[in-house]
């Protein structure tokens, strides 16, 4: 039978099967031999020990379309990064940290800015404006009100998506209402993956319709920049692409370079400051660490 994988702690695996059910497994030891590790968002074909009990093994792990790092999950199709306008404030060098590391990951991101009720229009849609402009699809929603909600679950339907996002944005209230009609079939998921000692805070997926997951992940207050150099940096924003045969030095880095294209655009308010003073912030941060 075939399943995924939605949740993975100290050796087990829950499977969301073909059938409906889940299945708590342990993972053959061949994997184990091979250091070929199962992770959530793995498709698996999995053999049933103990169907009373929703007991089996994995036995086999299907081909993977991708794999992230952080958070660990196998099989994405796109990022949905959740942010409030208010309450808390956005923190967008944190924002920016995430598009980067889903660019080097080479997955697509949705932004979505929460609460937009409290926050004023015109603020909202110049926060949208910046990130349409840098080529993300923006959201602007209120959960209180109901608004945006219908624009998710089109964006949700049909992939596996990570969603992400820091604590008290209300990514579990966005989370809740996208799950709809199967609220009672998760509610009995959770009853089965909080059980005992295997409870803990790991990134898990949450089954929605018909070949629609969720990925819900820890809310995270910092995220650091791993594997890159900082002249790589400039590649994860892809504003800077269109300027970039402007620049007369080849390797341009956009910082005190003369006659650099992208920093013309910055003159020209045709590249957001915002975004900019957090690359330059972020370039700064991969020097340092460089150096240690």
């Amino acid at each position: 039978m075939r399943g995924k994988i939605i949740k993975g702690i100290a050796g087990f695996y829950y499977i969301y099967a073909e059938n409906g059910e889940t299945y708590e497994c342990k993972a053959k030891g061949i994997f184990r031999k091979d250091n070929f590790k199962p992770l959530v968002g793995d498709d698996v074909e999995i053999a049933v020990l103990d169907e009373k009990e929703k007991e089996g093994s994995v036995t086999a792990i299907l081909p993977r379309k991708n794999s992230l790092i952080r958070p660990a999950v196998a099989n994405v199709d796109q990022a949905f990064v959740i942010f409030a306008m208010e309450d808390p404030k956005p923190n967008f060098l944190l924002l920016d940290r995430f598009l980067v590391m889903m660019e080097q990951q080479e997955i697509p991101v949705v932004v979505c800015f929460n609460k937009k009720d409290l926050a004023s229009e015109q603020e909202s849609e110049k926060l949208a404006r910046i990130y349409e402009g840098c080529g993300y699809r923006v959201v602007l929603s209120s959960t209180l009100k109901g608004e945006g909600l219908e624009e998710i679950r089109e964006i949700l339907r049909g992939k596996t998506t990570v969603v992400a996002g820091p604590s008290g944005v209300g990514k579990s209230s966005i989370t809740n209402c996208m799950q709809g009609e199967i609220k009672m079939e998760t509610g009995e998921i959770s009853r089965k993956l909080k059980r005992g000692r295997h409870t803990t805070r790991h990134s898990q997926v949450i089954p929605v319709e018909k070949d629609t997951f969720l990925v819900d992940t820890p809310g995270f207050s910092s995220l650091y920049l791993f594997d890159m150099e900082e002249e790589e940096l400039k590649g994860y924003f892809p504003e800077f692409r269109k300027y970039e045969d402007y620049c007369r030095f080849q390797g341009c880095r956009h910082i005190h370079e003369p006659d650099c294209g992208v920093k013309e655009a910055l003159s020209r308010q045709e590249i957001s400051s915002l975004r900019y003073e957090d690359y330059l912030e972020l370039y700064q941060e991969l020097k340092e660490k460089r150096r240690y």
